[in-house]
């Protein structure tokens, strides 16, 4: 650790200097934006050089991607407690969609990208795989008894990457004019839900079936 650099307040050790340099990704993302943030720019309101910042993160979209991290377990905590009385598949996948439509522009770190207007961020984002396990722990966080409705884990990471993208879809396409919350929960409800079955439920078609059933068909 230098001697010198973060404005005479050095961290304590490595878990402290990453925290000070998200906090200021932060801060310099609402001042300039996410596409016009750079490291200098994070490295100058630290009191630091861009080595400093590059020895903990190589890029600005590997910071930004940190940043919004950062904010995910207060964030789930809280959308827990505020959907408390969901406790089926549809009402989960409804209520997860409209909450993160809701709420998540008005998020101090996960949301960040999306109050500054990032959406191509979000796009490259959203569906990896690391959004994806979110948008999985958001449904497990529910009071949802998702083995009992024939969800493994397997079927949690797929559902959680369905909603991930109907939520992407809403964000960066929204209505016109724009649905109320009970209009978005009817359509979310009617063709969303229904395809999202039981796993268990579901018959497995072997291929010889569908190429059988595709020239019945044609």
């Amino acid at each position: 650790m230098r001697t010198r650099g973060w404005q005479g307040n050095l961290p304590r050790d490595s878990d402290e200097a990453r925290a000070r340099i998200l906090s200021a990704a932060a801060n310099c993302v609402e001042r300039y934006g996410a596409q016009k943030t750079r490291l200098v720019d994070v490295a100058t309101e630290l009191g630091v050089t861009r080595q400093t910042v590059y020895r903990y993160y190589s890029s600005v979209d590997e910071m930004l991607v940190a940043v919004a991290k950062a904010g995910a377990s207060d964030f789930l905590d809280r959308m827990k407690a505020d959907l408390a009385d969901v406790h089926t598949p549809a009402e989960a996948i409804t209520e997860t969609i409209i909450y993160c439509l809701r709420v998540l522009p008005d998020e101090p770190a996960i949301g960040l990208m999306v109050r500054a207007g990032e959406t191509d961020f979000f796009t490259r984002e959203a569906t990896s795989a690391g959004a994806v396990e979110l948008g999985a722990q958001m449904l497990r966080r529910l009071d949802v008894d998702w083995e009992s409705h024939g969800f493994d884990d397997d079927a949690m990471s797929g559902m959680a990457e369905i909603v991930m993208r109907v939520w992407l879809s809403f964000l960066q396409y929204p209505a016109d004019p724009p649905r109320s919350d009970d209009d978005l929960r009817q359509f979310i409800r009617r063709w969303v839900c229904p395809p999202v079955l039981p796993p268990s439920r579901l018959k497995p078609v072997e291929p010889n079936h569908v190429e059988a059933t595709t020239a019945e068909s044609c």
